[in-house]
């Protein structure tokens, strides 16, 4: 493991290893305190955010590391200078680079030409901390993850893909529910289906709302991504009888509910479910930070 880009690349074993290394971060963090002791890390950011963000900062701090955080007042990375020279320039000084990019492609350059590892934050095909993070929250209240069946409801999106793979790699089975036109990835379905069947999991997709029996958790994300353009009623006339609501969760016997934030009450979900008993959304925030601690003890620890 000398990146993390995707979780697809992982091995089974290294992927449930970043989840115990996650939780025992997150139980005896004293232990960590110096973990990173005279390590840099540079975040680069495409885009607006908070709990990358902080997430990142702080856990880099806990770790006894020094982040060094750069928006891109000038736009997207490689308009001012070429990714390329953002990569080898940065692998001079720092020992790691997080990014949080449009494309994928700006993530599989930087990697490509820095010399230091690069942990995708999230790009517009994969959210693999996002992903670390759910399947850590997951894990903490039902243990064996190959028992788990979880549900997700909504826009197929680079968060869908990243649960689909920690899905396939933890065993368990993942039901995606989207209206027509919305659905993942179709070439990243059936790998992570392929990656499922390795390991005993199952990733169904469906676009019916009544596939979903039995479910352990729904997740939903918001209807419109962050940078889309595309007019809010015209989302809504499509997604809203996806929205999850108490009828839902009743009907799937969920017992948790899910949303990577920020979460847009009375959209893709209700009020009550998103602020309800069931909801565990900011267990999945503080999450954030140990899953991602996890991973960078991996590549610089």
């Amino acid at each position: 493991m000398n990146h993390l880009l995707t979780l697809k690349t992982l091995t089974q074993e290294a992927f449930l290893e970043l989840l115990s290394s996650a939780q025992s971060i997150k139980a005896n963090p004293q232990q960590y305190s110096q973990a990173l002791a005279g390590k840099s890390v540079a975040m680069l950011f495409e885009k607006p955010s908070l709990r990358t963000r902080v997430s990142f900062d702080i856990g880099i701090n806990k770790l006894g590391g020094h982040a060094v955080y750069l928006d891109q007042q000038n736009g997207a990375l490689g308009v001012r200078e070429p990714v390329s020279d953002f990569a080898s320039n940065l692998s001079c000084w720092v020992d790691a680079i997080v990014a949080r990019t449009f494309t994928q492609q700006t993530i599989e350059e930087l990697a490509e030409h820095g010399s230091v590892p690069v942990v995708n934050a999230l790009s517009d095909l994969y959210h693999p901390c996002q992903g670390l993070a759910d399947w850590l929250t997951l894990k903490e209240h039902f243990v064996d993850l190959t028992q788990v069946h979880l549900a997700y409801v909504g826009d197929g999106n680079n968060v869908t893909h990243s649960l689909m793979f920690g899905a396939a790699l933890a065993g368990a089975k993942m039901t995606i529910v989207c209206p027509p036109g919305h659905f993942p990835d179709a070439m990243l379905v059936l790998e992570a289906q392929a990656l499922a069947q390795k390991h005993g999991g199952d990733i169904v997709l469906s676009e019916k709302l009544s596939a979903l029996e039995n479910v352990s958790a729904i997740y939903t994300d918001t209807w419109i991504s962050m940078g889309d353009t595309v007019e809010l009623a015209e989302i809504k006339q499509k997604f809203m009888p996806f929205q999850v609501n108490t009828q839902l969760m009743q009907q799937t016997n969920a017992q948790l509910f899910m949303h990577c934030l920020p979460a847009y009450r009375g959209q893709e979900a209700s009020a009550e479910v998103v602020d309800g008993e069931q909801s565990v959304i900011l267990q999945q925030a503080e999450n954030r930070m140990h899953a991602q601690n996890a991973v960078l003890l991996k590549l610089l620890g």
